[in-house]
């Protein structure tokens, strides 16, 4: 047994770890076989994970039931140890196929604990008469104990390593996502710059719009998945951010289920349905009450999504052309459509009103 604790201390990987149990068990109880079985919850079976004396090729293929019904399944279930002096007279349980075929008489078993899910079991098997003894149970208990800290300590370094490979992943992908943001910014004042006018006002709407990619990016670090997020809370927390920006003017957004997208997919689309939206609610006029600005958000198939804002103002002229328009907002809302090779549609609705309808591809295309 001493020879096996140091080996825990070495911090030896915990195959090596396994394979040296399974020889000081057997040893130790004077038995021609021992195992250690991992449990496997989604089959309810133990994988023999470590092995001694059995036939070559066992190990790491060979498993057995872990319900109640086998002795292994119950010492997992209760924590309780169990011993089995003559498998062939027992009926508390049934003598899995295993031992049957190994011509094992009697087995002895503990479970594997550590501080979390217990991982299995640790048996010690013999094909000799005589009966296993409650100081059997203590020597098994004293390497079970050994093998549970060491298994803690794997899954306590396991966590740590996927929690750094996480943060890896995270800090890629935030730098991706602010150098795109930057590059939309950039794009945007490029192109508010090319139509002139008052500097000042130039400023106002860039610092504007960097608002918005800045709120964008407060809401997706909110998100556990850092590669992805539901659009429709995504869209739905920035129609509220823009109503708390305007007056005479009412928005109701819907989405009768989630829509998951892209994390860059996501910002364009939010700073397209904010200038949809802010063209509304500034040029949507009516002559009494205020503005009500419907937006709708649903997946028209597994690749492709559909956005639509409509209000209830007089309307464009009938010989209006986005294509043509020279509003900022409309400017910046075709160059985004174009970036992602969506199609934009306006249209008049019979109630009156204006509705642009987006039709866009849920993921950027390749190439």
């Amino acid at each position: 047994m001493s020879a096996l604790g140091v080996t825990a201390l070495r911090g030896s990987q915990l195959q090596e770890l396994l394979d040296e149990a399974v020889r000081v068990c057997a040893d130790g109880l004077n038995a021609e076989l021992c195992k250690i079985l991992e449990y496997h919850p989604p089959e309810n079976r133990l994988l023999m994970r470590a092995g001694f004396g059995w036939r070559e090729g066992l190990v790491g293929v060979a498993t057995i039931g872990a319900d109640m019904a086998s002795p292994s399944g119950y010492a997992l279930h209760t924590g309780k140890p169990v011993i089995s002096n003559h498998l062939e007279n027992e009926e508390r349980f049934r003598t899995p196929e295993l031992l049957l075929v190994h011509g094992v008489r009697r087995a002895i078993n503990v479970i594997l604990q550590g501080d979390g899910a217990p991982y299995g079991v640790l048996e010690v098997d013999s094909r000799s008469p005589g009966e296993f003894s409650e100081a059997d149970i203590t020597f098994l208990q004293g390497a079970a104990n050994i093998l549970g800290m060491a298994i803690e300590r794997q899954r306590r370094e396991g966590a740590l390593k996927a929690a750094l490979d996480y943060h890896k992943v995270l800090v890629n992908e935030i730098n991706h996502r602010v150098k795109n943001s930057l590059q939309l910014v950039a794009a945007m004042i490029n192109l508010r710059a090319e139509t002139g006018g008052d500097p000042a006002a130039i400023l106002r709407e860039a610092s504007s719009r960097i608002g918005v990619i800045a709120r964008a990016h407060e809401r997706l670090t909110g998100s556990s998945d850092i590669a992805h997020i539901d659009l429709a809370v995504y869209l739905n927390g920035i129609c509220k951010d823009v109503a708390d920006q305007v007056t005479d003017c009412t928005i109701e957004f819907a989405a009768p289920a989630p829509v998951i997208t892209p994390t860059d997919r996501a910002v364009r689309l939010a700073l397209t349905l904010n200038e949809l939206i802010m063209n509304a609610c500034k040029h949507a006029t009516r002559p009494k009450g205020s503005v009500r600005v419907w937006v709708e958000l649903v997946a028209k198939d597994p690749d492709h999504l559909k956005l639509t804002v409509r209000d209830d103002g007089e309307g464009f002229p009938k010989d209006f052309d986005i294509a043509n328009a020279r509003t900022m907002g409309l400017r910046v809302v075709t160059a985004l459509v174009q970036q992602m090779s969506a199609d934009l549609r306006v249209g008049r609705p019979p109630a009156g009103g204006t509705e642009f309808v987006l039709d866009c591809p849920i993921r950027a295309r390749e190439g």
